[in-house]
């Protein structure tokens, strides 16, 4: 089995005036993403997703082209089978041989950021195809589930202070949910009007629904730990990415100031920043994305390093199906892995890209049995919504 040829495309869906949110983010009027496919030789076909941005929105242009005029021509004729081997082409670059022959990395100058994100749709495919080649699910692959199914939690919460216990409880009637999540941040303004969301979200709530803020990395670590102190007495699930990804050492010093859990890693790129996020003690929980982190090969290496540190593996899943998949597969396996994120914001490429769906019943959502991610692309919707 040899790879005939990889080739992205980026996927642009408009969302509806009504369907949409506005955020730290801005108003979020699109959903984009890049589909990866790997196609063999002997006809299987294998599908991935990379992301150019974290965010719903993105320009990307430059992620397609990386992946269609350099790292697919670097591994066609290549086993798709070898998949850590090609994982050590692709990040190491032309010193992947020695890295190969040698135990250890000799990586690429663009060891982090768009290279990661391409080699996450890449590794994320091959993987798919692999299961699909042997006719069973990753998550088998990769060790066998913990559980037929996994606890998941509601995501989305932009309403102001009067109307978020709503929004939120609305979340909640949708699918069962037992948690949920909401955003906070410079969006409000000072943390004591974020605060004041909190508040009454658990009010409304009641002390049952496990409560999650996510900032989004926009609060300085003095505004953090002032937050903190602020909702010390609601009991939150955890207080997601409080500073910037880029300040670890910043990041520790509010877990260090409060009981709240903190939660981190959907900016993150490779094994090497989780690794410093538990050295640092910067979080309780992990949450790569896998179409930006380097794909279902990094994810698992991620969650050993979860797993010895005792932390907690929670994908970051705002993403299409392909991804969503990937993380929940992983998930399922990781010894870490301990509840999935649910976009209830308006996502097409999660609801509609797939034929399969993803439902959530009794806050549960069943780990699928069906080869590869389990996905059945509907091709209508790629050519309708393909970049030129």
């Amino acid at each position: 089995m040899r790879i005939k040829n990889i080739f992205a495309r980026w996927l642009h869906v408009p969302i509806p005036p009504e369907k949409q949110h506005v955020s730290d983010f801005g108003r979020i009027a699109s959903f984009d993403s890049v589909l990866v496919r790997v196609e063999t030789e002997c006809g299987l076909i294998g599908w991935g997703e990379a992301k150019e941005e974290v965010g719903s929105e993105a320009n990307c242009r430059g992620l397609v082209a990386l992946i269609n005029e350099k790292f697919g021509p670097l591994l066609a004729g290549e086993d798709p089978r070898q998949i850590n081997r090609l994982y050590e082409l692709m990040y190491n670059g032309s010193r992947g041989h020695y890295a190969i022959d040698h135990g250890h990395v000799f990586p690429m100058m663009g060891r982090r950021g768009v290279s990661i994100s391409a080699i996450s749709g890449i590794d994320m495919a091959l993987w798919d195809l692999l299961g699909k080649h042997l006719q069973a699910p990753v998550w088998q692959l990769l060790g066998g589930r913990k559980a037929e199914r996994m606890p998941a939690y509601a995501s989305g919460g932009w309403a102001d202070a009067q109307n978020i216990g709503a929004q939120l409880k609305s979340y909640v009637d949708a699918g069962g949910f037992k948690a949920v999540k909401m955003r906070v941040g410079v969006i409000d303004g000072d943390p004591i009007h974020s605060a004041e969301r909190v508040r009454a979200a658990r009010q409304a709530l009641g002390p049952d629904i496990g409560l999650a803020c996510d900032a989004h990395g926009t609060y300085t670590v003095a505004e953090a730990k002032r937050f903190c102190r602020l909702v010390e007495d609601c009991n939150l699930l955890w207080f997601e990415e409080p500073v910037t990804a880029d300040d670890k050492r910043g990041m520790a010093e509010v877990r260090a100031a409060t009981a709240i859990p903190i939660a981190a890693g959907e900016s993150e790129f490779t094994r090497f920043a989780f690794r410093d996020l538990a050295e640092f003690r910067a979080a309780d929980i992990f949450q790569p994305d896998l179409a930006i982190c380097g794909g279902i090969s990094e994810a698992m290496r991620i969650g050993a390093i979860a797993s010895a540190w005792n932390l907690k593996l929670a994908p970051h899943l705002w993403t299409g199906a392909l991804a969503f998949a990937a993380g929940m597969h992983v998930a399922a396996a990781s010894p870490a892995g301990w509840i999935l994120e649910y976009s209830l914001g308006a996502n097409p490429l999660l609801q509609e890209l797939a034929r399969e769906q993803f439902v959530a019943r009794d806050g549960y959502i069943d780990i699928p049995d069906r080869p590869g991610l389990g996905i059945t692309i509907r091709q209508d919707f790629v050519e309708e919504y393909t970049v030129a």
